[in-house]
This record gives C-alpha cells, structure tokens and sequence, in this order.
C-alpha cells in the first residue's frame, strides 16, 4: 500500500482493527461468478475446465478462488476481498450447506435484512450471505427485498433447482448461455461462456431467471417502468436529501476508496456530499476524513481544470493522470476484450476510465463512487434541448434508463473491474431514482428563456446559497460527456486513427461483412473488427445494440431533429446548436443561425 495511505492517524485506527472478527465486518464487492447446470460430462477434465473459464473472470476478483460442484451443477466464484482475505470465502451457504449461492456486488441493507432473519444462523459477515437465508425464508419471491447492486446464482441442493438474478438497473453484468449438452450457463462476463456455448444473451436487469419456471420474468417493477408520465411536484430538498442518502449508503466499506472526479455536475456532486458526510461515517474512522478524488485526461483537457477546482474548493486529496491520444489508442484492443462491446461511445468513454482504474489500483484503492445515471433519469444529454414536449422527454429518459446496463453501466463496472476496482453509482439508487423518475417532466424540460439548463432540477437542489455544495460556476457548468470532457482531440485522434485502418472499400462493402448492425463510420468498423477478433460467434454480436444514435441518444430521439440524421455520432458535440464547442462547418452555422443561437 502507498505510503500515503499507510501514514496518519487513520491508518493507525484500521491497524488496530486486526482483531475484530471477520463476522462482524467482512463485505465482499465486485467479483467474478460462473455457474453452470446439467452438465452431462462430470469428469475431472469437465472440473478442469470450469477452472479455466473461471480464471478468465480473475480481474474481477483477484483476491481468492472458489468451487462448489455438486453432481453435474457447478458455482465457481473470483473474489475481490474487503476484509481478511483469508475468510468469507465464496461461495456462500446456509446452515446445513443445503442452499449454495455465488454473489458478485454489494448489498447495502443486509444489516437491516439479518434483523429480520433471527431464526438463522449466520456463517460469515458478508452482506452476501443473507440472500441464502431470505430464500430459505421467503422462496424465489425476496429478490424486491434487496438494495444493492447484484448478480447472483443460487442451487437449492434438496431439488436440484436453481435460480439467478440481476438487480434493477443491471450495474453488475451477468450473462446467461445454452450449451449443446442441455447445459445452462451463467457468467459475471461473456468471455467466461462464449466458448462452450452454442448461444448466449445478456440476462435482463431487474429479472430472476427460475428453473422451476423455465423462463425470465420481471421482479422490478416500479411505477416510471411503464412511461406513464408522472404528476408529483417538484420537491427540491426532498431530490437532494433522497440523494444525499444513497450517497452515503455507498460510503459502506473497509477499503481505501475515493471518487471519480471529472469536474461535471454529477461526479462533483458525488465529491461534495460523500465529502460532506464522510467524517460521520464509518469510513473516517479507519481511513480518515479526507477525501480522495481521482481525475484523466489529456494534457490541458476541461475535465482536468474543472476537477482540479472542484478538488481544491471541497479540500480532497486530489489524484490527477494523464493520458495521450497514442496510449489510449494503444489500449483499445484490451479495453474491447475487458467490455465485450463494439459500441463506438462506449469504447471512446471506456479508455481513459480503463487507464485510469489501473492507476488507481496501484495505489491501494479498492472502490470508488462514481456519477453514472444521472444524465439518463435527468435528461442530460444535450440533444434533450430539442425534446418537443414533456411526454416525449420523460419517454426518453425512462428508455434510457432500461439500456443503462447495455452502455454507462457496463463501461462503469468493466472498466474498473478489469483492475480488481469496484465502481459505485449512487444515482442509480432505487429510492432515488424513485423520487427523480415521479417528478412531473415539465420541471425537467430545458428552457433557456427563464434559466433551465439540462439537469436544472439537480442543479437547483443543490444550490444553497448559506451552505454551498459546490462553486455556483461549477454546479452550471454546461455537460460534457466523459468521452468529450478528457479532451476533445481524443476522439478526433480516434477517428484519424481508423481512417488510417479502414479503407474507402471496407466500408462500403460492410453490410456483407457485418450484416448484422453494420458500421457505418471507419471508427465503428475499426471496433467490430477488434471485437470480432475476440467474439466471433453471432451470440455476442447481438449482445451489442444498434441503431442511429445523435449526441447518445436513441434512435427515436433522433427523428426530434430532422438535421440530426445527417449528423450521426455518439459525441455530445454532434448537438448542433446546443454544445458549446459543437463539431463547426456549414452545415452547423447555418443550423445555429436558424435557432437564433449565431448572429
């Protein structure tokens, strides 16, 4: 561990800790899981080779290894420890070792939930270990019961049945495949089971796959799932206190952690209340008061100055890196293999998070709280400046929050997991996004004629003037899109890069290359070759979404802007009209001239 987080009191405090038993203050975090069932080789090779595939999963928990093979089911676990490495070992059990189920993710009621369950016997401290015994208590009807980020396999060994589950925004990845043999397969990351299934898909966030039953079915079911366009009022205090408390319900840990900070509203907000609330929590007393922020970019990048402010004005201890355009390019094809994707704004936005992780993992640090969400339950993303009407912008947001595991989720929790480092969101909360999604849309409209930027309703409920959270400059600060924010000659050296890599002739020819969601830009050809490279089976190429996309949105927000579909990218500067650094040319100035934004 760096010598900065070995000296001061309070490493001196988590030194003292040593004797405290495990039970009481062991956690697991982001993990590796792989399950498999009906096998019909239970061999030792068969064994072997569930080893193999699990060590794939090793990034995602460096810290230890376990099997459980009962008959032909097999759970196999890679664990990231919080505490004592040399216990709580998964997979986890009930009493009599009847139930056996494997965890990647935290949950962060478990305490209240062992309340409730005071006829069981606990083995261990995990946060894990409850889902055990709520089965044991409750059946398959308990997972609503979680609060937490979660993808998790249980075997009940009485009847050979199974169960699996992912929790309601799908944060953690989980996958489910078919083997030829008959057998199902489950894995934290496509890799796992790519190879020895015959197909494979992405398990749905808020589902739990029943064996008894045979099928998915939906146990999240909130009230904005439907797109019913909500009435509630908008309650400023009542927004800032629901988040403000999923914040520091995410401050639950026993490693040296911190928050990424790019210097936009969301991760400054996750800065200035975790910063806020940090001396009350359980975290200061063994790692001390002071916050660790952590920021990438290149060279003179907006993130780098604006989280440098941030950091100095909320008095943490700050971490800058630096990258150049040639080292990101360099990384592409690990960051591809780590998040199984070939989504271009994906992959823009999860390099410098992936170059990043890795140096934050060098330091000692385990966990880190992190912004994702928020622009998707708030309509942040600049296109929504041409929303037509309240319905349409709700409709938006509520679709955006469903793919949230195909895109930020996934390059969130891949990104980091590739270094053994687990990311947590806070805005994506379930109360929290509760209290955001029933606010009645028109607050969250953009009208620049009386003030409301994107986001206004966040920003607003932050604004205190006796108590600031942030400088008024910061908390109005216009959106950048992470991909965008570490530096704009990023991307514009990506797709120099690939218009040296793809010809004229390749893409023309791509519908018969890649007939399924064909690339239509030399960067997004560049990508599927990487990806195919590493996932050539048709399975994995229809884990990927397609469709035209302006500015990160969906492919029915672009019909919003009839010019929009003449000017198809991911990045926030394809906003003609909206970004302050918009993509320049004719076409731009003349769009801007029209909206009255250029004189």
């Amino acid at each position: 561990m760096p010598n900065h987080f070995k000296s001061g009191p309070f490493y001196q405090k988590r030194r003292s800790q040593a004797s405290i038993s495990p039970l009481t203050k062991l956690r697991d975090a982001m993990c590796g899981i792989l399950a498999v069932f009906g096998c019909v080789d239970c061999s030792q090779a068969k064994r072997a080779r569930i080893i193999e595939l699990s060590r794939r999963l090793r990034h995602r928990g460096p810290d230890w290894s376990g099997l459980h093979s009962e008959q032909d089911c097999y759970l196999a676990h890679q664990r990231l420890a919080i505490v004592d490495p040399a216990s709580g070992d998964q997979p986890l059990y009930n009493e009599d070792k009847t139930i056996i189920v494997t965890v990647n993710g935290e949950i962060y009621n478990h305490k209240a939930l062992r309340e409730k369950l005071t006829s069981h016997k606990f083995n261990t401290g995990s946060d894990c270990e409850v889902i055990a015994h709520l089965y044991e208590e409750y059946g398959e009807d308990f997972v609503h019961m979680l609060d937490g980020m979660f993808s998790f396999v249980l075997l009940d060994t009485r009847d050979k049945s199974y169960i699996a589950a992912r929790d309601a925004i799908g944060i953690t990845p989980l996958y489910m495949g078919w083997g030829l043999d008959g057998s199902v397969w489950f894995a934290s990351e496509m890799k796992a089971l790519s190879d020895d299934c015959e197909q494979f898909m992405s398990f749905l966030p808020g589902h739990i796959y029943s064996s008894k039953v045979g099928g998915l079915r939906r146990w999240y079911n909130p009230t904005w799932y439907s797109e019913r366009i909500p009435s509630t009022p908008y309650d400023p205090l009542l927004l800032r206190h629901a988040f403000e408390k999923a914040v520091v319900k995410r401050l639950m840990t026993d490693v040296p952690f911190g928050v990424l900070l790019s210097g936009g509203l969301d991760s400054s907000l996750v800065a200035a209340v975790a910063s806020r609330h940090l001396a009350n929590s359980e975290a200061s007393w063994q790692w001390g008061s002071q916050l660790h922020t952590f920021c990438i970019g290149l060279k003179g990048s907006p993130d780098l100055s604006a989280a440098r402010e941030v950091a100095d004005y909320l008095g943490t201890r700050h971490h800058e890196f630096y990258f150049t355009v040639q080292e990101g390019i360099d990384a592409l094809e690990e960051v591809i293999y780590h998040i199984e994707t070939y989504d271009v704004t994906t992959i823009r936005a999860s390099t410098p998070m992936f170059l990043m992780s890795r140096k934050i993992k060098s330091l000692g640090v385990k966990m880190v709280l992190s912004g994702e969400g928020s622009d998707e339950i708030f309509g942040g993303y600049l296109y929504f400046h041409k929303a037509p009407n309240k319905e349409e912008f709700h409709e938006e947001t509520c679709r955006k929050i469903k793919a949230l595991h195909l895109f930020d989720c996934l390059r969130a929790n891949k990104s980091t997991s590739a270094w053994g480092l687990e990311a947590r969101v806070p805005f994506l909360d379930k109360e929290f996004i509760d209290v955001a999604m029933s606010i009645d849309p028109k607050w969250k409209m953009i009208q620049r004629d009386i003030g409301r930027i994107e986001k206004w309703v966040l920003r607003n409920a932050f604004d205190d003037a006796e108590n600031p959270y942030l400088p008024k400059h910061i908390l109005y600060r216009q959106k950048e899109q992470f991909s965008d924010g570490v530096g704009y000659s990023w991307i514009d050296g990506l797709k120099d890069h690939a218009n040296q890599q793809v010809t004229d002739s390749m893409l023309t020819n791509a519908t018969f290359v890649y007939p399924e969601n064909t690339p239509t830009t030399k960067e997004g050809y560049y990508y599927r070759t990487i990806f195919e490279k590493f996932f050539p089976k048709n399975a994995a190429r229809l884990t990927v979404p397609g469709g035209p996309s302006v500015a990160c949105s969906t492919a029915k927000a672009v019909e919003w802007d009839a010019s929009w579909s003449k000017n198809l990218d991911p990045s926030g500067r394809a906003a003609l009209g909206v970004h302050e650094a918009a993509y320049a040319n004719d076409a731009t100035e003349t769009k801007l001239k029209t909206d009255g934004l250029l004189s």
